[in-house]
């Protein structure tokens, strides 16, 4: 299956489970794969036959910076349903960091994958 990337998405949102995250938004880090088949689009050329990553990047920075999430694990389920609403999607991956969040350490973060046919149930 083929794979369309969004790497490196920076949101800034209230995420987290401590007071003082809850007062000020902090950067969260977003990265999405995307899984498709993209050989239509590649042939004809035509973005509707694959899917618009400008499209499903401007919905998960909106949905990052206001959902208000507590968890990353929370707001990572919340951008997969969001990209496998989309109708040429099949599999999704989703990371999602917090840079900072943690001492020594860059980032820390989730990352899960979920596919169309689980998202029915």
């Amino acid at each position: 299956m083929d794979k369309i990337l969004i790497k490196d998405l920076v949101a800034r949102g209230i995420i987290g489970i401590n007071d003082w995250e809850r007062e000020t938004p902090q950067e969260i880090l977003i990265n999405i794969t995307l899984y498709c088949d993209t050989r239509r689009a590649g042939e004809d050329d035509a973005i509707e036959h694959s899917v618009n990553y400008r499209t499903i990047a401007k919905k998960a920075l909106a949905h990052a910076e206001t959902a208000a999430r507590f968890t990353v694990e929370a707001l990572a389920e919340d951008l997969a349903r969001l990209c496998l609403a989309e109708p040429n999607v099949q599999k999704v991956s989703v990371r999602v960091e917090k840079p900072g969040a943690v001492r020594f350490a860059r980032s820390v973060g989730v990352e899960i994958e979920r596919s169309r046919s689980e998202n029915k149930q």
